[in-house]
């Protein structure tokens, strides 16, 4: 079920590269991955998924209410982060000039049907 959701935002967005969910923990649950331009989708998710834990934490803190959701632009690559809930997130991995709004637009459409297959 993961999966097929997956590939169907990667390929909507035209651009994608791949997507992932995943626990903070840095375990992933399900990847698609259609072209990974030339990335291991997974170590750098998984990665980012400490970044994530301490911005997170740092909400918390400034009690500014929990993350919903980050967007990183690099020269090689668009991630853009959901969380799910307080210990999953989707990540979905882009061409630096892929569509933003259309991805974040997707992701935001889908994080309810994640969430619930989750629980």
């Amino acid at each position: 079920m993961f999966k097929e959701q997956l590939q169907k935002v990667v390929d909507a967005v035209g651009d994608g590269y791949g997507a992932v969910i995943m626990g903070l923990d840095g375990i992933a649950v399900e990847s698609y991955s259609r072209d990974q331009g030339g990335f291991d989708l997974n170590i750098i998710v998984m990665e980012f998924s400490y970044v994530l834990t301490q911005v997170k934490r740092a909400a918390d803190i400034l009690k500014i209410g929990g993350m919903q959701e980050l967007v990183l632009k690099a020269e090689q690559l668009l991630l853009v982060v959901r969380m799910l809930n307080d210990e999953y997130f989707l990540a979905v991995a882009l061409h630096p000039a892929g569509n933003l709004g259309k991805c974040r637009f997707l992701t935001r459409l889908i994080a309810p049907k994640l969430l619930s297959a989750l629980q």
